[in-house]
């Protein structure tokens, strides 16, 4: 018996059977994969996973994969780490940085996506792989595709971070370089699997891709001691993170998992954080609309600068639900957040971090959490990747001559000199 029943339209409820598609053919609506809870309950364990390998896999039982994994066997169990010193800024005694910023290969948590999508993709018999993306995801879909032997394609906006772009050609993927916002290369790439019968990632892919995310909610649940945490902020792009972190806590207690909920289910709150430069999925919520409009990016936050997200309604769907909350920031205030995150806590996070160190400011002006309240904010990439967005925002470094005299007049002159 198999741990994964099919596919099921999230609009209309037809269902269908494993196969790479990602649209209802009756209404439009996304699938999603449909797991066996039959098989699942009673016979999964905590002990099980607990034993499982230092990796996203551990959750194996969990993920839409027929067989073992083969790429990215090494992804995910990333850090959570508790934030002191930022705590103490934010007034929070129980603040912690789900760390993605260091997930293997790529650096994203990217990785955790493409790990199932390019599994699934053998399974389904697919020699090439595709995607669109903003950066992090072509970063990981050339890596993962160069270590399992497909071929690859990887569609990115003309005005992509060199760092991003270096960091897909490495690989030796083909990369085309479109004129364009991401939203026309998604267009595109979605005309392009039709025609060449690629496996897209993010497109016919997709199910299986989006449910990689839902490992980022089961660690930070694990590495809590089993404990739903009170509150999560992350990021938004597409939209498909925020809503798997939240059903991945839900199928924890499913389980029967979790030491802090019960029948009544979870009682996390979400919160989307967002760039004002492309903002659909906040400006939905702080408005109270009941669908998104469509933006044009313009944001230095270019890896989560989606005009038009493709799970955008399903994310504002869950942050309502979860009775959390939205916030977006200005490009001066990621910056400031990206500081901020690295002079406390050591931690160089890309611009969509600065976005959620930024955005929290914000809810924790707002009076959104308790001080003894547990609160992880989602970092989901590194700032190598994107230097471009600090470059002559940091000051400089301070040039002396190899001598002590010379120190000595720096220290003075840059007003450095510590009490000796």
């Amino acid at each position: 018996m198999s741990k994964v029943l099919g596919m099921r339209c999230r609009e209309c409820g037809e269902e269908y059977p494993m196969a790479p598609v990602h649209v209802c053919e009756l209404c439009f609506g996304p699938l999603e994969v449909v797991l066996n809870w039959e098989l699942l309950d009673g016979k999964l364990t905590r002990e099980k996973i607990e034993k499982g390998p230092s990796s996203m896999w551990r959750y194996w039982d969990l993920l839409p994969v027929d067989g073992p994994p083969t790429v990215g066997k090494n992804v995910g169990w990333t850090p959570l780490v508790k934030a002191e010193n930022l705590g103490r800024v934010f007034g929070l005694k129980n603040l912690y940085i789900k760390n993605d910023a260091v997930n293997h290969p790529t650096l994203s948590f990217k990785d955790r996506v493409v790990a199932v999508a390019l599994t699934k993709a053998r399974e389904f018999g697919y020699e090439t792989v595709a995607c669109a993306s903003t950066g992090n995801l072509a970063n990981s879909v050339a890596a993962h595709a160069a270590e399992g032997g497909f071929r690859a394609y990887i569609f990115i906006p003309s005005d992509l971070e060199q760092g991003k772009v270096l960091g897909t050609l490495i690989y030796g993927a083909n990369v085309l370089s479109v004129s364009g916002c991401y939203d026309e290369v998604n267009r595109l790439c979605a005309e392009a699997g039709g025609k060449y019968g690629w496996g897209f990632v993010n497109i016919n892919l997709r199910p299986f891709y989006g449910d990689g995310s839902k490992t980022f909610g089961y660690e930070i649940a694990e590495q809590l001691g089993w404990n739903a945490p009170d509150h999560v902020v992350s990021p938004c792009a597409g939209g498909s993170l925020i809503s798997k972190i939240y059903k991945g806590l839900n199928e924890l207690n499913r389980l029967g998992f979790l030491e802090n909920s019960g029948k009544e289910g979870i009682s996390t709150k979400m919160y989307a954080a967002q760039a004002k430069g492309c903002s659909p999925i906040t400006t939905a919520i702080k408005n109270d609309y009941e669908i998104f409009r469509p933006q044009k990016p313009n944001t230095i936050a270019k890896s989560i600068a989606i005009g038009n997200p493709a799970d955008g309604h399903v994310a504002i769907e869950t942050v309502r639900k979860s009775g959390g909350w939205a916030e977006d920031v200005t490009d001066e205030e990621v910056l400031e957040g990206m500081k901020l995150l690295a002079r406390t806590e050591g931690i160089f996070t890309e611009t969509a971090g600065g976005v959620t160190i930024a955005a929290t400011k914000k809810l924790v002006e707002q009076g959104r959490f308790g001080e003894n309240d547990t609160v992880v904010l989602a970092i989901t990439g590194n700032g190598l990747k994107t230097q471009e967005a600090v470059i002559g925002k940091l000051g400089s470094t301070v040039a002396i001559q190899p001598n002590l005299k010379s120190l000595e007049e720096a220290l003075h002159t840059e007003k450095l000199l510590a009490t000796v």
